[in-house]
């Protein structure tokens, strides 16, 4: 198994924890994202995935090559039954922890994802103050909601006291907030949840800062 990752990429961030969770080894390959314009931008890395992201997964003894975050969690569930589920229950629990993945996954991080942040400073000349600003506004304007919903869904964890894959996309996301300086006072289920999950071994070897290409 190899994860082809950025150390500060949420999505990627998302398989680490997941692939901790679940304790299944895997070789880390860096991809830079930044540096020489970005080696995902390589031919090599493109003929992997086209899409030109991060994450990839590559399961060798499966020939199989992933990327989108969420889909790899659902495959390495599906892929290690015997390993921690995280998209687990009836098909009403199934469907409350996608609600919230996809409420982090589709409607918040995307929007301040690094390739459309240089696209505003490229293409249409924004500053970095106002680019602040655009990230700030999109995260505040989906924590807001989700606050609301995991007042009703949470205990320990995003769902109950059980792990899932609501929490493994929201960890990253509140890193992300907290590096546009959006306070997680403003939001205490959010912040006590991330707390929680932060205590967990799985998710401080997960964390940007304990990765290989960190800096």
């Amino acid at each position: 198994m190899k994860l082809f990752s950025y150390w500060r990429s949420s999505a990627s961030y998302r398989v680490r924890i997941a692939l901790n969770v679940k304790g299944i080894e895997y070789d880390y390959v860096p991809v830079h994202l930044v540096k020489d314009g970005g080696e995902q931008h390589s031919e090599q890395y493109q003929e992997m995935n086209p899409a030109r992201l991060v994450p990839t997964l590559v399961d060798e003894n499966e020939g199989l090559t992933l990327n989108q975050s969420m889909a790899i969690v659902e495959y390495l569930d599906e892929a290690y039954p015997d390993t921690e589920q995280l998209v687990y229950g009836d098909k009403k629990s199934r469907a409350l922890i996608r609600t919230i993945a996809y409420d982090v996954g589709c409607d918040i991080q995307p929007i301040a994802n690094l390739r459309i942040l240089n696209y505003l400073t490229d293409n249409l000349n924004m500053e970095a103050d106002k680019k602040t600003q655009w990230a700030q506004h999109w995260i505040r304007t989906g924590f807001e909601a989700l606050e609301k919903r995991l007042v009703k869904s949470s205990g320990k964890y995003c769902i109950g006291d059980k792990l899932s894959l609501a929490d493994v996309c929201l960890v990253p996301q509140a890193y992300n907030a907290t590096r546009f300086g959006v306070d997680l006072a403003d939001y205490p289920t959010i912040q006590r949840v991330v707390d929680n999950c932060n205590q967990l071994q799985a998710f401080i070897d997960a964390k940007p800062e304990n990765q290989p290409d960190a800096g």
